[in-house]
This record gives structure tokens, sequence and C-alpha cells, in this order.
């Protein structure tokens, strides 16, 4: 059964029997996610590189679905730990599921690109050519660039009785070559792989590229001289990469993680990709030495990996993109934009500062407070969590020199950040080399919090300075993607994040807060009371509404608390960027919710959590999304908002959020999503994203 599949919940449904089917299934509301990224690639309206950039999303969140929910799910049927899924699907129905639902996705974004972005992109004077279409001067170059470049770094496998099935490594592009003895006639199977720190697409000509799976195709004589070339086919597999440390190992988290990152890289295979005219004797010789299921194998037109795109999005082609977008400095410290840096920890010593990027600039508020901090000779210590950064994180490099200077720093680097490891193991031991207390967080759980606290001496007395988000403490992401983020020295504040740092650091037990809610411990709970409140609120008479903003929703105590406030009739609105395992719509149980979603140029990644509260509004925000593993298995930080400007900020971006005259998608009860792109009249209807950039650009307000 796929999402189209489900049956629609009408209001002539029995409520009770729609409560046995309360929950939308996780998996397949996170591939109907990405079928909103491939809209967003089949939106005319938007300029032809964007959709592309669009084209390119798609495929990696496919790998990387497949690395690690599908390869998890697979795992879990194999050991026999499986259970039925909360929507009531069992294990093998899901998986069955999945593999219809992605297997029509791709093809979709494969016609598409063939259908509609390739002509585009050529006629508009990109083109992306096969070896046949190159001119005779283009492909002499390219016989000179294969000679010098490519062939030394090429190592064909055989396949025969003496040399064995090669290991195929993930997301690998590979040939899959046949090859004929002319003496004996016999045929033979061999193994090219495309190498992968090579480009992708070479460019013979002003914006005209070939792909280097054919450019190694049409040399294949050279590799296998004296042999016939009978064909090549181009194949892709898809690997179990998802990491998993033994507790026994925590005492030695690095040297067990990295491991485990060996080990990632042989995990089975969970898909093969394969060009649609793959014959059938090929293709059965890599089902079998892959292990694949048919249901497994996805024959697409060429050309595979479609993340390659990246290559043609960025070209200096402005007029072919969305007008660029330049972050400025937050009015809340600068005031009016001046060509000085603010003092950032001048300017929180007399107020918070709520920051909302990329609208808000990262590098003048956050990454700038950090820097000032170290080198500020009042600053006596740092402390600081970091989940992602990048390698060359001036975020990082500021820890380091405020070690150096003598300053007292702690690091908390989350190491077991997926698909990040590696990078975190390498300047986990760099921070550390420079005198930094790196720590690795509590056993069993991943430190997810966003947090940075800074002790200074005001000569009055110490103070701390702390910064709360809901994104990474990561630059380059800090431009793409949406987040919140506090800056404070709030006296209660600072104690309740100096007591989590010492419970992330050492041995404390603290488990309460004046302004936080924590994961594992008090994040759950803490909303469900306040679900709870609402619909007290509501009994009285008094003024009650939720509004939650958030990446996904799964937990279903969350969502039975929702339903429970929508049956009082309580307005519930939710505004999630990716999964949604809650129904809206069904009579008896939530006909008082509402979901909606927005994609764009940005990543929706901030949480905020609203609540009516009988008219004296809260507002949280924080790390959590409404998940199994954000509540049980991190440490997330959430954090109340005091200054009622401030809230009454975050409940007026939600306000333009949910306007009917906004673009958004709608979820339907059966969990397909509508998207309203016009309104009544045929009209388009405003962009949430580029309309905050036209009123922040201006120093406006939506207020």
């Amino acid at each position: 059964m796929t999402l189209q599949d489900t049956a629609t919940l009408t209001a002539a449904e029995d409520p009770d029997q729609a409560k046995d089917r309360r929950f939308l299934d996780r998996e397949l509301s996170w591939l109907a996610f990405n079928k909103r990224v491939l809209e967003l690639a089949e939106d005319e309206q938007l300029p032809l590189l964007d959709r592309a950039k669009f084209v390119a999303i798609f495929a990696s969140n496919m790998d990387e679905f497949f690395m690690v929910r599908v390869a998890g799910l697979k795992r879990r049927i194999a050991t026999g730990i499986a259970r039925p899924s909360a929507s009531g699907r069992g294990p093998k129905e899901v998986l069955e599921g999945i593999w219809r639902r992605a297997y029509e996705l791709q093809q979709t974004q494969a016609d598409l690109f063939a259908r509609v972005i390739r002509p585009e992109l050529d006629r508009n004077g990109i083109a992306l050519l096969g070896w046949e279409e190159l001119t005779p001067a283009e492909k002499k170059e390219m016989d000179v660039l294969f000679d010098s470049t490519v062939f030394p770094v090429l190592t064909p496998l055989a396949v025969d009785p003496s040399h064995p099935f090669p290991y195929i490594s993930g997301l690998s592009l590979n040939l899959a070559v046949v090859v004929r003895n002319p003496q004996t006639g016999n045929t033979l199977f061999a193994r090219v792989k495309v190498p992968p720190l090579l480009p992708r697409f070479y460019e013979v000509g002003p914006q005209r590229y070939v792909a280097l799976e054919d450019v190694i195709a049409a040399h294949l004589r050279d590799l296998f001289p004296g042999m016939e070339i009978v064909e090549n086919h181009a194949f892709r597999v898809t690997r179990n990469e998802d990491v998993e440390v033994e507790e026994d190992d925590a005492e030695n988290l690095l040297k067990a993680l990295e491991r485990e990152l060996v080990r990632r890289r042989f995990g089975p295979a969970v898909r093969l990709e394969v060009v649609e005219d793959i014959p059938h004797h090929v293709l059965e010789l890599l089902v079998s030495e892959l292990d694949v299921t048919e249901q497994e194998v996805y024959r697409l037109p060429g050309p595979l990996d479609l993340t390659g795109l990246w290559t043609l999005v960025n070209l200096d082609r402005p007029e072919l993109k969305q007008a660029k977008f330049v972050p400025r400095t937050s009015r809340q410290l600068a005031g009016v934009e001046t060509s000085t840096a603010p003092d950032v920890i001048a300017t929180v010593r007399e107020h918070d500062v709520l920051l909302h990027h990329p609208y808000d600039a990262f590098s003048t508020s956050v990454q700038l407070f950090l820097e000032q901090a170290a080198a500020d000779p009042h600053v006596l210590a740092i402390k600081q969590t970091l989940y992602r950064t990048s390698g060359d994180s001036p975020i990082v490099d500021a820890l380091i020199r405020a070690a150096e200077s003598g300053k007292q720093v702690l690091a908390l680097v989350e190491i077991k950040a997926r698909f990040d490891e590696q990078n975190n193991i390498e300047w986990a031991r760099k921070l550390e080399q420079a005198g930094v207390h790196v720590v690795y967080g509590l056993v069993g759980l991943k430190t997810h919090s966003k947090l940075s606290m800074v002790v200074r001496n005001d000569g009055d007395q110490l103070r701390r300075y702390c910064h709360i988000g809901t994104g990474n403490y990561h630059p380059k992401t800090a431009r793409l993607y949406e987040d919140f983020g506090l800056l404070t020295c709030n006296p209660d504040v600072g104690e309740d994040v100096s007591n989590l740092f010492n419970v992330l650091s050492g041995y404390s037990m603290n488990t309460d807060y004046k302004r936080l809610l924590v994961a594992p411990h008090s994040v759950r709970n803490g909303l469900v009371m306040r679900i709870e409140r609402e619909i007290e609120h509501h009994r009285e008479g008094r003024p009650a509404g939720i509004r939650f903003k958030c990446n996904s929703i799964v937990d279903e105590t969350i969502i039975d608390a929702l339903y429970r406030a929508s049956t009082q009739g309580v307005p519930v609105e939710i505004f999630v960027r990716g999964i949604c395992a809650l129904r809206p719509g069904i009579p008896g149980l939530s006909e008082n919710i509402r979901v909606i979603s927005i994609l764009g140029r940005f990543l929706e990644h901030s949480r905020a959590y609203c609540f009516a509260n009988g008219g004296n509004p809260s507002v949280w925000i924080g790390s959590a999304d409404l998940m199994h593993r954000n509540l049980d298995r991190r440490v997330e930080t959430l954090v109340s908002l005091a200054d009622p400007e401030q809230i009454a900020e975050v409940e007026s971006m939600l306000d333009f959020a949910f306007d009917p005259g906004t673009a958004r998608w709608e979820l339907n009860p059966d969990g397909t999503w509508t998207r309203y792109l016009l309104d009544s009249e045929g009209r388009h209807l405003r962009d949430y994203q580029e309309t905050l950039i036209e009123v922040t650009s201006k120093r406006g307000t939506l207020l």
C-alpha cells in the first residue's frame, strides 16, 4: 500500500475505527516530503538552475533514505526484531510500499530531467552531451585528457574463476563491461569504477559538458587492449551506511567509531540502480553477486546519479537563478546598518536578541559573539556544543584562540552526528591539541542541543552570556538553513545552561531547570503538559490554541495529546517540513488540526512551540523535533522566550505561514499533500520565504 493507495477517512467513518488508524506511516510520509522537493523541480515559476538544484537535492535525499531508513528496516527484518509500525503496517508491508513508491518517484525524477530540465538547459546554452554529440575537436581534446588524467586512476577488474566479483562501494558509479576474446570467442565480464574524486561532468567547451562515464566508455579499448568491447552499461549501488557503536565501546568512543566507519563501507546493498537498456544477462549477474532482490533494482534512463547536477547548478548564470540573497546584521544587534561590527556582548547585556537565520546574518551575530568572546580579556571561560560544523569553521578557530590565550574552553563534540563522523573526529582532535577540553557527551545519548555559554567578568559581577539555537554552528549551512537563536544573559537561563553543561561534562544528575525543557527528561512531558493546559483554558473560556513548527512529528504521545486537544475544540496548527505521522481533519479525532508544509530556497529547520496560554502567549524554541530519537535518545534543549516583542515576532511569522494568501502544501487525512499556489481568481499566492527576504531587506516587520 502506498500513500496514494491509503483509503481517505471520511466524515461517515466511525471515529473509533479512525482512531485505530490514527497514524500515518513515517517512511511513506518521508517519501511524500521528497515528492514535495521534486514538485519544486517541476515548478515552471522557478528559474531553471534552481529547478536543477531541486533535482540534485531529491537525488541526494533518496540516497540517504536508502542508506539509513531502508537499510535499518531491512536489518530489523533480518534479525527478527522488526515490529509493526504505529500506522499498523507490518515491516514487510512497509518495505514493499517503500520500494513501489520510491521507484515511482525516481522514475518521475528521471523523466523530468530527460523530458524537461535537460532540453531547457540546452536551450539556454548549457549542453549535457553524449560522447557521440561531441565535435571532432572536442573528442580529440577529451582523448588527451583521458590519457593524462583519467586512464592512470582507472582499475579494470575482471571476473573469472581466478578473479572473484569485486567489492562495489556504496554510491559509486560503475561500468559493467562485457568483452570478448577474439581468439577463443569467450565473453567475459569486467567492472570499471568511475573515479569519484574526478569531476562528474567535464567541460569540453563553453558550458558544454560530457559525463565522465561516457568518456570512459568511449575509451574502453585502452583498458582492455586486444579484446573486443561487446557492451557496457552504467550501474550504481547503495549500501547500508548507518553507524552503530556498542555501549561497551563507549569508554573509547573515538576509536570505536573509527572502526565502525571502516565497517560502514562494507554494508549490504539495499538498492541497485541500472540504466534502463541493460540486458538481462548482465543484470542477472549484478543481482546475484550483489545479493539484491528484484524490488531493489531500479531501471532508469541515464545519466544515473543526478546529484552530479551541482556542477551545472553552480555555474555563474544569475539570470537562471533566483536573485542572490545577502543576509544582513540583525537589527536587534546593529539597530541601523553601519560599517562597524556590533559589540554583541554589550548589546546582549542590555537586552535579549532573537535571531532568525538566514535573514539575520550568522557571521555578524553568533559567529561574531564567539570571536569577540575569544579575544575579550575579561572572558574567563567558553563552553560550546558542536554537532555539525565545517572543517574550516571560524567557530572552531575561535575556540582554539580562546584556549591558547588561557581561557578555559570546553567543547562538547557529538562525533556520532550521522555522515559527519569522520569530519567531527578530525577537528575534535584539533581542538584537543590546542588545549580545549573536549568531551563526547553521555553514554547512550546523542547531544543535539545547540548551546554556547560565555562567562565574563563584567567588573560588577560575573555574567553568563548564552546562545541557544535551533540550528548547528555551521557558518556555511547557516546561509541556507532557516533557524532561530536566542542570545541572552538572563540569570535563570545562564544557570540552566551552566547546569546542563555540568551534566554533559561531569557526573551531575540535575534535571530541574527554570527556563529550559531538556530531553530525555522533560521535553515530551513539558509539551504534553502545556497541551493539556490549553484544553483547560478552552474549557474555561480563555484564549486557547496550539501552533508547532518543526522538521518532523512522529511521536505518538505528542500526537495523541494534540488529538485530545482537537476533540475538545482547541485549534491546532502544525507547520512541518518533513515527516508528519499525524492525520489532520478526521471527524471526531482531528477536525480542528491543520498541517501545512513550506519548502523553498531555504531549508525550514527551526523548531518553535507556541501556546495561546489563556491570553499570555508562551513560545519555546530549540533543537528538538517531535520524534522518538529526539525525545528519548538525545539531549535536546528548548528555551522559553520572555520578551513580548520576540514572542509576537515568532507568532507573526506563523500567522503569515498559515495565512490563506501564502503558498503552501496542506496535508490531507489520507497522507497526500495538496499544493496551493493560486488563489480563487488565479493569482499567485505570496511566497513565504521571498516575502521574508523582502521584509528584512527593507528593515520592515510582519507585525
